[in-house]
């Protein structure tokens, strides 16, 4: 049974700010952002174990995806039924995000 999508403010930030450089930098592929963000999203509610554990943040539960062709990782973690996006981030930057 696939998990309920939910995405914290801050990686609703993110991804909308993402979304906007993608577009105005990227004009070949507006969309293509949101679309394999979306698609990423589908693929953990089904498959939440995918991504691997991040050792280093606050909290003991969250992991992270790669994204590919977009090069940004989906960190998220599982509480209860649901799952819950808490950043994106891209894979250029050396560090992890404060989670």
């Amino acid at each position: 049974m696939a998990l309920e999508l939910f995405i914290s403010r801050r990686a609703a930030a993110e991804v909308d700010r993402i979304a906007g450089w993608w577009a105005a930098n990227r004009p070949a592929a507006p969309g293509a952002v949101r679309r394999d963000l979306e698609a990423a999203f589908a693929l953990l509610v089904e498959q939440p174990d995918m991504g691997g554990e991040v050792t280093d943040a606050s909290s003991t539960d969250v992991r992270r995806f790669h994204v590919d062709r977009i090069r940004y990782w989906i960190y998220y973690r599982v509480r209860g039924k649901r799952l819950e996006v808490v950043s994106v981030w891209h894979s250029s930057r050396g560090t992890n995000p404060t989670i």
